[in-house]
């Protein structure tokens, strides 16, 4: 096994919960990092822009480049710009995503006959609105539909919220197919941005989050290791039941230092 020099962290329900930071976090990624192990955070959440969520981790006393964070609305934003740069995008989302959407260069519509591409994710406003317009888009012409990330809900201080898994399925049961890709974790568009920004291989690399199947799903399916924190929407029953396994399940992020130690010790001869 090769050695440990980057951390793929996930945010919300790993890092922290809404505005509350979890117990130990720092300390964490302190361990990590004194171990010459270097953090890219990575959320599949859309309503805040990448420079939002440095700031609110700057906030916690977390302190990382503006390169080292990553969201699906920055990520759907370059994936659009480089493979539709000259579609007509509708947006079920927060205005954030709007905003890096368009500050990629996209033309962001609100017309069906306007609609090239129809981008999906966590929308507050959600409703029978944007559903007329993706079906009358798509009864003009074939539109690509595309989602910030799979997830059904988001993990926030009193419980959770729903996420744009539930778009998604509505999407699909009203046009009776699949949508034709998620941007976010677990693609392999994510995998394929967070190592270009390591410059490392995946086996150098551990993905942690509290999702077994965005998380660690994604890990696995890129060969690098991978360790649950059971902090957010997973509990060890659902560890049982899943068809995914983590190399390692952690009570909290606060716990990082065993992957440190697990690293020392694949390292001796």
């Amino acid at each position: 096994m090769s050695r440990l020099r980057g951390a793929l962290i996930d945010l919300d329900g790993t890092v922290y919960l809404g505005d509350e930071l979890l117990p130990g976090v720092v300390d964490g990624i302190d361990a990590l990092e004194e171990a010459g192990v270097e953090p890219v955070f990575l959320s599949n959440n859309a309503t805040k822009r990448p420079a939002q969520y440095r700031e609110k981790l700057a906030g916690f006393g977390i302190d990382v480049p503006a390169d080292s964070v990553r969201n699906s609305a920055a990520i759907a934003a370059a994936f659009l710009a480089d493979r539709h740069p000259d579609a007509g995008v509708y947006v079920i989302g927060e205005p954030a995503l709007v905003a890096e959407l368009r500050a990629a260069g996209l033309d962001v519509v609100t017309r069906p006959e306007d609609t090239d591409v129809v981008l999906a994710s966590m929308d507050l406003e959600f409703g029978q609105d944007a559903l007329q317009d993706v079906l009358d888009a798509d009864r003009q012409g074939e539109i690509a539909i595309y989602a910030t990330n799979p997830d059904r809900t988001c993990p926030v201080e009193d419980g959770e919220i729903p996420d744009c898994g539930a778009v998604i399925g509505a999407i699909e049961g009203l046009l009776g197919r699949e949508i034709d890709g998620v941007l976010g974790k677990p693609s392999r568009v994510t995998i394929d941005v967070a190592l270009d920004r390591l410059g490392m291989e995946p086996d150098e690399c551990v993905m942690i989050g509290d999702r077994l199947g965005t998380d660690i799903r994604m890990g696995k399916r890129a060969g690098m290791r991978t360790a649950l924190v059971l902090t957010g929407v997973t509990d060890r029953a659902a560890v049982e039941a899943h068809d995914v396994e983590p190399d390692h399940v952690l009570d909290s992020l606060a716990d990082a230092g065993q992957l440190v130690d697990d690293r020392r010790s694949t390292d001796r001869p």
